[in-house]
């Protein structure tokens, strides 16, 4: 199906409960089902933290064909909505986290254990994988799974390779080591937890699926992320350079390639 894509506005308010997460899991399924490259949500979860913090305001036209191929050319090997009311509910579901995450990036917040802090939407993959039943574990053994947050972080950067002309570091130095600083942060999520796992994230009884170290990067990352919000909104929209043409001389060859003076030609 080719529709054009909506502008996002907040069709509903409140934040999203497990059921609405499910929700939108199972239409990004539907849309793998014949775009298999379609993102899991925890990659859109950090491309959305992305575009939220960068420095200019990304319409849903631009941005959501890149993140989902949407088929706006028609191209068969590319991705579509199987309908314009599964279309629309994805926009509204997506709206509603938007603004949630939003308000949470905008919040004063102390501890990231703060009501109102950002708590991305991630998963403890190796911790699901470590909890199943022997003969399912031992089934998945060769497969290589994700380190904890490490598909968030993978989107988010994803969002800032994209466009990467909101991302060019500002000339002041201090913006500039808070820029790097902050994005190197998130680059060492999309890094493999190879400590030896001690915690587990989700469930204290579980079995161990990430390590100290992962467990503090995450923190930091999620700080990064609060940075880079508030780096982009005092800097603002970039301001594009203009560029004056230079005027030769009268005594100067014109520029024309006439081989005469400025003066006995265009500057007559």
């Amino acid at each position: 199906m080719n529709t054009s894509l909506p502008v996002l506005a907040e069709i509903a308010t409140g934040p999203l409960g497990a059921d609405e997460f499910d929700e939108i899991d199972a239409i990004l399924d539907e849309l793998r089902s014949r775009y298999d490259e379609t993102p899991h949500w925890e990659f859109c979860e950090g491309f959305m933290a992305a575009l939220i913090c960068c420095r200019r305001p990304i319409a849903p036209s631009e941005y959501l064909p890149v993140l989902l191929a949407i088929n706006i050319d028609g191209d068969a090997d590319d991705g579509s909505f199987a309908s314009a009311v599964q279309q629309q509910r994805f926009i509204e579901l997506w709206s509603r986290r938007w603004s949630e995450v939003a308000r949470a990036l905008d919040a004063k917040v102390e501890s990231l254990d703060d009501e109102v802090a950002y708590q991305p939407e991630v998963m403890d993959v190796r911790g699901a994988v470590s909890a199943l039943p022997e003969a399912e574990r031992l089934s998945m053994e060769s497969d290589t799974l994700p380190s904890f947050a490490q598909i968030w972080a993978l989107g988010f950067m994803y969002a800032v390779e994209a466009w990467p002309e909101e991302w060019t570091p500002p000339r002041d130095k201090e913006a500039l080591k808070w820029l790097n600083g902050a994005l190197d942060a998130i680059v060492a999520l999309t890094e493999d937890d190879t400590d030896t796992p001690t915690l587990s994230f989700f469930d204290e009884n579980g079995p161990p699926s990430l390590s100290v170290k992962r467990l503090n990067t995450f923190a930091d990352a999620v700080w990064a992320v609060y940075d880079l919000r508030e780096l982009w909104c005092n800097f603002g929209p970039r301001v594009p350079t203009l560029h004056a043409d230079i005027t030769p001389g009268r005594n100067d060859p014109c520029s024309c390639g006439s081989g005469k003076k400025y003066k006995k030609c265009c500057g007559a």
